[in-house]
């Protein structure tokens, strides 16, 4: 007999949720294990250094007689471990910090990251956020960490919000925003680029950062029998909070983020819940004067932050004119 009661199911769920954190924690400590080995055998290579390349085509060749199923130590794999020892000396580091990822991750940022303090921080950042290979070599390759960790912020949350929302806020913020998913045109307007994030909104997602819920572009609120619409409207599960975006083509005015501190007045007093935090408000521009956007948001009673975006799918001028047109290239196919 099936038993169909809510006890059963909740229980049901709570022993589905047991295997797979269960299933977590064999798995990271199965790549714990594998990520020091790897540093063990980097080790023992470059101890024998002056043995040169000879010694790794060898070792190669030794450990598939021995292990023939073994995956993992081809010569490359091989040269990538005495990089590894040689880049993190510290075991006690490799074992806290590096294997808390894939092998396949560390390999990513030991090729495209030199800069160790930027090391730290891709390594922990796709710890926390569990970032797939190719999403860490995107994040690496758009400057995430001067965007997001070294940038010049410009916002009023550290005096509009308590502590430690402000900081995760601030930590959220990029500048710029990166939407090189969009196609450019000369003549775009807010609602183009706006309907073109909407279109690929996984990749928007993956910009804005962590703990991003989508909840509607145009979004509608009603004030005072006055209707008003939001460009796009969040709700961020790590802020506890909602998140309103407005798009603006041009620089940054003063009497935009009184126009935003508006809509977050009015999402606080119709959306906002008694557990949610205070909303906050983001303003995107295609350019800013930090200086003014910085008195702009001095004496502002809602928290907000400017930043600019760019559009890298667009080419310079220079280069635009030098390559042939659409109706070139159909003339030049149809001859």
């Amino acid at each position: 007999m099936l038993i169909n009661t809510s006890e059963y199911l909740e229980t049901i769920e709570q022993i589905k949720a047991e295997i797979k954190a269960a299933q977590y924690k064999a798995a990271v400590s199965v790549n714990q294990e594998m990520i020091l080995l790897y540093h063990s055998i980097g080790e023992v290579i470059n101890s024998h250094k002056v043995w040169g390349d000879k010694f790794i085509d060898s070792l190669a060749k030794d450990i598939k007689l021995a292990f023939p199923n073994a995956k993992g130590y081809s010569v490359r794999n091989l040269k990538y471990m005495a990089k590894f020892a040689r880049t993190y000396p510290d075991r006690q580091f490799v074992q806290t910090v590096s294997a808390q990822i894939p092998w396949s991750h560390n390999v990513a940022i030991l090729d495209k990251v030199k800069d160790p303090d930027q090391q730290v921080w891709y390594i922990k950042k796709t710890a926390e956020n569990g970032w797939s290979h190719n999403v860490l070599i995107h994040q690496i390759e758009s400057g995430l960490y001067q965007r997001q960790a070294i940038a010049e912020k410009i916002s009023n949350f550290e005096s509009r919000l308590p502590s430690p929302q402000s900081e995760l806020a601030l930590q959220t913020m990029k500048d710029p925003y990166i939407f090189d998913f969009v196609p450019f045109s000369e003549d775009m307007i807010e609602r183009d680029i706006e309907r073109a994030l909407v279109r690929d909104v996984t990749k928007l997602l993956l910009e804005l950062g962590t703990g991003f819920a989508f909840l509607g572009n145009q979004y509608h609120i009603s004030v005072g029998g006055d209707d008003f619409y939001i460009d796009l409207l969040f709700y961020n599960l790590n802020l506890r909070c909602y998140v309103v975006i407005e798009l603006k083509t041009g620089d940054f005015k003063p009497e935009y983020a009184g126009q935003l501190n508006f809509y977050l007045s009015a999402v606080d007093g119709i959306l906002k819940k008694d557990q949610d935090n205070p909303s906050i408000g983001l303003l995107l521009c295609k350019s800013k004067n930090d200086l003014v956007a910085e008195y702009s948001l001095k004496d502002m009673s809602k928290p907000i932050g400017v930043s600019e975006y760019r559009i890298t799918s667009s080419l310079p001028t220079e280069l635009e004119r030098q390559l042939p047109s659409i109706e070139d290239i159909q003339k030049h196919i149809q001859r």
